[in-house]
């Protein structure tokens, strides 16, 4: 149980799946055994029991992400959460999901999720069927959000397979944000498109606790680096990224806050996934509050900081729930 009810914060790290038959389920199920989790039975999401659980925390809105690897299913999963937040305007926002492994498709569902959808924002995945976010086919993409100055919410893939016999979520995730992050910075793309906000999940995984040695090294002569990206740049756009909480305090908070400041950490949840339990979010939580790099004020505005990013979301949230 949580000591610490929260007041009204804003999670901007929660997933969901959308109603599915039992074939997908199955399928999900034995992906899942396949990635070394030990698991019987397929996860389900449900919205009442997540506003339960947001009631009982005093969590006012969740930014719902989920990002299937077809299409079809994409634009199944981004109507359905469009519905849940057209049901539930002031207790659920909007990350819709782009298919980054064709930014012809990608373009389209930016304009779709934000002209028919409403979106508050959108989500990406680090590897999306086998396409990294620092590929040079995404450019247009990065383009169109930096036009509408879009904030991006960037995970790593969490259904990738096991390491060393244990699933991904363990330790390999964190490692897939830092060098999709790595190679976004020396390609350019922080700087290029600097009007869009990006969101990195799970803290930015290693990537705070490599970032001074990136920092050192990162513009040696022997390293490659076609976009002459200087020391100073990298340390601002690493500045500029916003980190989530998710499974990650206390430990991952210092290397953050050596790379960025405490207006750029924003609370997630990870709530709705298999690796994720009341217990552990809860602890997640506990671990962040009775964190003594940061003051009361500084921890307490983490669960606002988001609004920020979000101003449709956060005139929804004063809405009656």
């Amino acid at each position: 149980m949580l000591n610490h009810k929260l007041n009204r914060w804003i999670d901007v790290h929660a997933h969901f799946y959308p109603p599915e038959s039992n074939e997908v389920r199955e399928n999900r199920l034995r992906g899942l055994k396949e990635g070394c989790w030990l698991v019987d039975k397929s996860p389900e999401w449900n919205p009442e029991d997540t506003l339960a659980y947001m009631d009982r925390t005093g969590i006012a809105m969740q930014m719902l992400s989920n990002i299937p690897k077809t299409l079809e299913a994409l634009h199944a999963s981004n109507d359905y959460a469009a519905s849940l937040v057209k049901q539930h305007p002031s207790r659920f926002g909007l990350l819709a999901a782009l298919p980054t492994d064709d930014p012809d498709a990608a373009l389209d569902e930016i304009e779709r999720a934000s002209t028919q959808l409403g979106a508050d924002g959108f989500a990406v995945t680090c590897n999306y069927n086998g396409v990294y976010l620092s590929d040079p086919s995404l450019k247009p993409v990065w383009k169109e959000l930096d036009r509408r100055g879009a904030v991006v919410f960037a995970h790593p893939n969490a259904y990738a397979p096991g390491s060393m016999g244990r699933p991904c979520v363990v330790v390999e995730v964190a490692f897939e944000t830092a060098r999709t992050v790595t190679d976004m910075l020396y390609a350019g793309i922080f700087h290029e498109f600097a009007q869009m906000q990006f969101v990195l999940a799970h803290c930015g995984g290693a990537l705070p606790a490599l970032s001074g040695r990136l920092l050192i090294l990162g513009n040696e002569s022997w390293l490659p680096n076609p976009n002459k990206v200087t020391i100073a740049e990298m340390r601002e756009h690493l500045r500029r990224l916003y980190l989530d909480t998710a499974a990650t305090c206390p430990t991952v908070l210092g290397p953050a806050l050596q790379m960025t400041t405490p207006d750029h950490i924003v609370y997630g949840s990870d709530c709705g996934v298999p690796c994720t339990t009341e217990e552990s979010m809860n602890a997640n939580l506990t671990a962040l509050f009775g964190y003594d790099g940061l003051t009361q004020p500084q921890i307490e505005a983490i669960g606002h900081n988001a609004l920020r990013l979000f101003p449709a979301a956060a005139k929804r949230i004063q809405l009656p729930a």
